[in-house]
């Protein structure tokens, strides 16, 4: 018999250290898109599944917990993104007909991890812009998540930029199902060449070997010029590379140091995507830290089909390659009904302070609180008034 106090796999408690380095990141990447202009929302976590999943794809609709309400009978999911919630709130409840900006911080669940060491409730931050069908909008998005990851000090940031049209284009004219297309773009993701060759038998040959090619078109600026090169000269592809090219260079001139690459094979998401995407990561960590792009048809379901353009990310696994925010210096008192040492603790919670008091009938001394709280004074009592004082040798940290 499992023990009560298990937790299923892929979940875990945050404890205390981890969890103010979370809560501490998670008030510096709102106020980062604050000062973007994108404005808060709080979805619900719990919502009707046909909101949640519409024009979302499979792979989402594998991952979302699902249970019947029991107030109306229909099916209920627990979200497993907040883009769709987002979208939902941009056409039906603000309505506005400019540009809309709007980010988000709360859980998402997954019925299966993405990875062996991921969790299934990660903390995902996001912002989304609406209403902005130019490159600016895909531009500010990719500069708002770069900042984000400058933000939480993770080293210097890595941006991959690949696009859904390249793919869309490769295959134009090709007759294919949608699970044949989702299974293309899932090889391709996977950068498995024998998968490829097999799902492409059948193709064209001119379609086939442009798609056999977008495995080698990794790298630098010179990509895309290889990409023009081996690629079909259709209006599609060349939409692409060049809107590549322009967001590439914009980035670049913005961060000299910006590492920017070019993945043509990375088709991670494609039935989500209509355009420009990224990937984000740092120098020397080889996880995906952000993600986002271009999805002009994610409000359509909802009577509302406005351009859209966004990020997200996991806070979880984002902290755990953040540089550590300095812990806050504790003040340690004594308990007492003395009402000048009971307004002296307020006063100083009052300046910000952390002011630990020990409450009666705890062990001798300090040493727990000292150690939690990296504590390094205490208020003590002299001649009556109660005073700030190094912490004493008595009570060591």
């Amino acid at each position: 018999m499992r023990s009560a106090w298990l937790l299923p796999e892929h979940i875990a408690d945050v404890l205390p250290a981890q969890a103010q380095n979370i809560e501490t990141l998670r008030r510096r990447l709102l106020d980062r898109a604050l000062a973007y202009g994108y404005e808060l929302v709080i979805p619900p976590l719990l919502e009707h599944l046909d909101s949640l999943l519409s024009g979302t794809g499979h792979e989402l609709d594998l991952s979302t917990f699902k249970l019947v309400d029991q107030l109306s009978g229909r099916m209920l999911g627990l979200r497993a993104d907040t883009t769709p919630q987002a979208a939902r709130i941009d056409a039906h409840l603000l309505n506005r007909q400019g540009v809309t900006r709007l980010c988000y911080c709360g859980p998402v669940l997954h019925t299966r991890p993405t990875g062996m060491a991921a969790t299934r409730e990660p903390l995902q931050f996001g912002a989304e812009m609406f209403g902005h069908l130019g490159l600016e909008a895909d531009l500010e998005v990719a500069e708002l998540a770069l900042d984000c990851l400058r933000t939480a000090k993770v080293g210097q940031p890595v941006i991959d930029l690949a696009d859904a049209r390249v793919l869309r284009g490769v295959l134009s004219g090709v007759l294919m199902d949608a699970e044949g297309l989702q299974a293309l773009a899932r090889a391709l993701a996977s950068k498995d060449a024998p998968l490829l060759a097999t799902l492409s038998e059948g193709l064209p040959e001119d379609n086939r070997a442009a798609l056999m090619s977008l495995l080698r078109l990794y790298g630098s600026f010179e990509v895309l010029a290889a990409a023009r090169e081996v690629l079909p000269d259709r209006p599609l592809i060349r939409t692409a590379l060049d809107e590549l090219a322009w967001l590439g260079a914009r980035l670049q001139a913005a961060d000299p140091a910006l590492r920017v690459a070019f993945d043509l094979s990375d088709m991670s998401g494609y039935a989500y995507y209509s355009g420009p995407r990224f990937a984000l990561f740092a120098a020397g960590c080889s996880d995906t830290l952000a993600r986002g792009g271009r999805y002009d048809e994610v409000g359509a379901v909802f009577g509302r089909s406005r351009p859209a353009a966004g990020f997200s990310l996991d806070l979880k696994s984002l902290s755990e390659v953040a540089a550590a925010a300095p812990m806050a210096r504790a003040i340690l008192a004594p308990w007492g009904e003395d009402p000048a040492l009971r307004a002296e603790v307020r006063r100083l919670r009052d300046a910000g302070e952390v002011v630990v008091q020990a409450l009666p009938g705890a062990a001798v001394g300090h040493e727990p609180e000292a150690a939690a709280w990296q504590a390094d004074r205490e208020l003590v009592n002299r001649d009556g008034a109660w005073l700030l004082q190094p912490l004493t040798a008595a009570h060591p940290q």
